[in-house]
């Protein structure tokens, strides 16, 4: 079993990581993100989808035009491990210099 993350082990994983906050009581970790247009957003999603099916850890999400919200938790655990935290450095690249 992959083991859950502490509430201060995750809030200092957490610190290294860009708009990220601790939602569910710390069981999960969410961030919102802005794009010039619809083309923008899913053109992160894509990049996104790509590192998740890598990493084999996907995301909670949602789009509405430019705008993706993002939830991630490790379900089999049933709170946030440091796939999340993996996941979420990952999305950090990707949105670097896409979002606005």
């Amino acid at each position: 079993m992959i083991e859950t993350l502490t509430t201060d082990v995750a809030r200092a994983r957490l610190a290294k990581l860009t708009g990220w906050t601790l939602v569910e009581d710390g069981r999960a970790i969410q961030r919102s993100l802005r794009f010039a247009d619809f083309g923008a957003a899913f053109a992160f999603m894509t990049r996104v989808a790509l590192a998740a099916e890598r990493m084999d850890h996907h995301p909670d999400w949602s789009n509405v035009y430019n705008r993706v919200t993002i939830r991630l938790t490790t379900h089999d655990a049933g709170g946030l491990t440091d796939r999340d935290v993996a996941l979420a450095r990952s999305i950090d690249e990707a949105a670097e210099g896409a979002a606005r």
